[in-house]
């Protein structure tokens, strides 16, 4: 199994992590949130294997801008997927999905390389 990377290509942590995984040599796939969508099967993975507060991204633009009233209405698991399926761009990343089927959320480069 590969790693999978998931994100959006222009996210700045997202960049960061792909050109630390090429300067190594680390084959990867990358899926890209915008142009092909949040698997919805995955997404149930690492909401159970991270969990939903760590996986949603409140310090992005794009919660900033959510409505007061909807960021206000994401209080448990099934609140938060449904607003990731519906912008993916809350999902904190990269999302790696790594050769031994672990999951994590964000780029830290000292356990990345334990990981690899």
């Amino acid at each position: 199994m590969m790693i999978t990377l998931y994100g959006i290509p222009n996210c700045g942590t997202v960049r960061k992590a792909r050109a630390w995984l090429d300067a190594r040599g680390v084959p990867h796939v990358f899926h890209d949130f915008r142009k092909q969508g949040v698997p919805a099967a995955e997404l149930d993975r690492w909401l159970a294997a991270c969990g939903w507060e760590a996986l949603l991204n409140r310090s992005g633009t794009t919660w900033r801008l959510l409505d007061p009233a909807r960021r206000a209405s994401v209080v448990d698991v099934g609140s938060a997927r449904a607003l990731m399926q519906a912008q993916p761009s809350v999902i904190r990343r990269p999302v790696a999905t790594w050769a031994d089927g672990n999951t994590t959320v964000g780029f830290d480069p000292d356990d990345w390389l334990r990981r690899i």
